[in-house]
């Protein structure tokens, strides 16, 4: 072959080794997420509070606005104390909780705050008093100078420190316009935050329409992600965190407040019917009892119907107090924990020969894989 020949082949045979390699790193379409138990991990305890609280009408004001936030999160803290006996760990508000929406014109710049001031220092005082995280969500300003801003939601630390700042990916378009929530940007990621009780990912209201966040915050391994909205459905985020298996927290603005569990079920929940012509009024009270607090443990095991388990009535009857479960006939499986410190749920079930959904379902795989079903 000619050297010039020879060099040529070189250059294409390099060219598709490189085409090739960024392919796969590009990801799949509908591809499903690697489980990861946390069955075999002690318990991790998490008190989680969220609102259900509409925001619609004349803005207060940025200092009453704070106020009415803080008494909000002050009332979790005080139903959790009261339910179980100890602090809140995560306070979840609504969407544009701070900055509201009602009769705001122009653009969102006009009407959006800046994070330090009175934002950060009220959060942060919040967040210390109640020794909890807490998720506040707001048209943040950014730049003043280029009026720069984005629908975000802020998470501040026990400590009182900012852990960081989701910024909502999937504006809505203006069907007339074009424009994205009145001149906002779009966020450009997807963060999993490290808290002390595990990875906590946020996603905001319409989010929900699209799979690549909520696949992205599973491939991160988040065990628990928030979702303030405006929109009180709950079919959409009960599927996600049934397929991508974490628990998911809505702060709404009406219709519901939830606790979604992995195994697709509402653990938890709120409701405030409200029809359409009493939204668009905007002048809605809602129940004194709109604050939601549950309990939940990041540390659990999905398991399906066995003859063995018997709804759960097996491993009860074993551990008594030291299990935890709920368990659905109807959905033919369950979600269990640990309320023993010495001993996992894993350890629980390996006692009695059972065996965790994802287990089940990879046996299966591998027999479906030696018949030479397709695809397996």
């Amino acid at each position: 072959m000619a050297p010039e020949r020879l060099i040529q082949t070189r250059r294409l045979v390099k060219l598709v080794v490189c085409f090739i390699g960024f392919l796969l790193t590009l990801p799949v379409a509908g591809a499903e997420i690697a489980v990861k138990s946390t069955s075999d991990q002690p318990p991790r305890k998490v008190i989680v509070g969220t609102v259900m609280q509409p925001f619609w009408g004349k803005h207060p004001g940025l200092k009453k606005r704070l106020d009415q936030l803080t008494v909000i999160v002050d009332r979790m803290q005080s139903q959790s104390e009261k339910k179980y006996g100890r602090s809140l760990d995560l306070a979840v508000l609504p969407e544009m909780a701070l900055s509201g929406e009602g009769e705001r014109v122009g653009q969102v710049a006009d009407w959006s705050f800046p994070l330090e001031g009175a934002v950060k220092e009220t959060f942060a005082r919040e967040a210390r008093k109640c020794h909890c995280y807490v998720v506040v969500p707001t048209y943040l300003l950014e730049d003043r100078a280029t009026k720069r801003c984005s629908n975000a939601a802020i998470l501040f630390d026990r400590r009182g420190e900012v852990v960081g700042t989701y910024r909502k990916v999937h504006l809505v378009v203006d069907s007339d316009s074009g424009s994205m929530e009145r001149g906002s940007t779009p966020g450009k990621e997807e963060p999993v935050f490290d808290c002390d009780f595990g990875k906590l990912g946020i996603q905001i209201c319409y989010d929900m329409e699209f799979d690549d966040g909520w696949r992205e915050l599973a491939r991160k391994g988040a065990d628990l992600v928030v979702w303030p909205t405006q929109s009180p459905q709950t079919s959409q985020p009960a599927a996600r965190a049934k397929r991508n298996h974490y628990y998911i927290v809505s702060s709404t603005w009406r219709n519901n407040a939830s606790i979604f569990e992995p195994t697709g079920k509402i653990a938890s929940q709120i409701r405030w019917p409200v029809n359409e012509k009493e939204a668009e009024v905007g002048n809605l009270t809602p129940p004194e009892d709109n604050v939601l607090i549950q309990e939940i443990d990041l540390s659990y095991a999905i398991l399906p119907w066995s003859s063995a388990l018997k709804n759960g009535e097996a491993l009860k009857k074993a551990y008594g107090d030291k299990l935890g479960y709920r368990y659905y006939e109807d959905e033919d499986r369950g979600v269990f924990w640990s309320n023993d410190p010495h001993t996992t749920i894993r350890q629980m079930l390996r006692s009695k020969g059972l065996m965790e959904e994802q287990e089940e379902f990879q046996r299966a795989e591998r027999a479906y894989h030696k018949a030479g079903v397709p695809g397996y």
